[in-house]
């Protein structure tokens, strides 16, 4: 029932109590560190782009709406590349961001802190996707084996002799670049790693992902993959003699678990050793998409594929399968009601 009492926050006090909120779930495990991080993440720009001292009330449509175009025009600065960093962003983070924003004027109204809603009124909407997009997240198959094949030569490497030993990389950035090329994990499950959720069983070896919701899922570590993380865990990871950091698998090389913002400078550095021909700017998100797509395009079964990803409907792989260039042309050859 919504509240008699109206209760006049200004934009700050607001998302800041919202923001309390949403990081003490995390604590009962309503949410997961990472997903509470972009909620947090979101209503704290809206509040730098709406007016930090404005009172929440008075809020309308319109101004949503501004805030809407602003955040679309705002650089995203998560990138490290110079040419993707300018960049707007793009029509998925503009439709996480005005959900965060639902979600949040839903909280208000139940609270007393605004009499009415003011999401109903706002007009601005990203681009919905479907069908082709303009800009594909998967790299093709030349572009993500450029990639790893530049991220497994980074062991190869002779010593930087401007660098200690113990400040050496090399190991952990071609691991972290194979393992999300090839696994396509969420980021937030990488930097989550811990060494004992790694196992062998009969043989193989097992990562055991603490995914969303509390949900696991025990993922088989193809040979190449195992090998580059027994190679990390016994010459490239710093030997700690603290528990500061505990068990994490990604260390940097003060010894400090790594976190999300650190991974795309991972990503950067090693495009940079990939040929120009095969190199294109990707993301944590992106490399996901690249694993999906090419499992699915190998016709590995979809519940395998799902599992692989940790997702708990089949439906949800239609937002991860990118098309792949010549694969019409290929279907088209071998079609099953035409003799060869």
């Amino acid at each position: 029932m919504r509240p008699t009492r109206l209760v006049p926050l200004t934009v700050e006090n607001s998302t800041g109590r919202y923001a309390d909120l949403i990081r003490a779930k995390t604590g009962t495990g309503q949410l997961s560190p990472g997903t509470a991080e972009i909620y947090v993440r979101d209503v704290l720009t809206f509040c730098e782009m709406a007016g930090p001292h404005r009172v929440l009330d008075e809020l309308t449509g319109e101004d949503i709406d501004e805030v809407l175009l602003a955040f679309a025009r705002k650089p995203d600065g998560r990138r490290r590349v110079p040419a993707a960093a300018s960049a707007p962003q793009s029509a998925a983070s503009q439709s996480r961001f005005r959900r965060s924003l639902t979600v949040f004027f839903r909280h208000a109204v139940l609270s007393g802190w605004v009499q009415l809603d003011p999401m109903p009124a706002a007009t601005v909407r990203a681009r919905e996707r479907g069908g082709l997009r303009t800009e594909r997240r998967a790299l093709t198959r030349e572009q993500a084996g450029g990639l790893i094949t530049a991220a497994r030569s980074l062991a190869d490497d002779p010593p930087d002799a401007a660098r200690r030993d113990d400040q050496r990389t090399e190991l952990r950035d071609a691991l972290v670049v194979v393992m999300l090329a090839t696994l396509g994990p969420r980021v937030s499950e990488l930097v989550g790693a811990d060494l004992e959720h790694f196992f062998t069983s009969d043989g193989v070896r097992y990562w055991r992902v603490l995914g969303k919701g509390g949900r696991t899922r025990d993922l088989p570590l193809p040979p190449p993959v195992a090998a580059l993380l027994d190679a990390y865990t016994a010459e490239g990871r710093p030997r700690l003699d603290r528990g500061r950091e505990g068990r994490a698998l990604l260390l940097s090389w003060r010894g400090r678990r790594l976190a999300r913002g650190d991974v795309q400078p991972v990503i950067d550095r090693v495009l940079r050793r990939v040929a120009p021909a095969d190199r294109r700017a990707v993301t944590p998100h992106g490399l996901r998409h690249t694993t999906a797509t090419h499992l699915l395009a190998a016709a590995t079964d979809l519940d395998a594929v799902r599992r692989v990803l940790g997702h708990s409907d089949l439906s949800t792989l239609t937002r991860y399968r990118d098309a792949l260039p010549g694969e019409l042309e290929a279907a088209m050859r071998v079609h099953p009601l035409l003799p060869p």
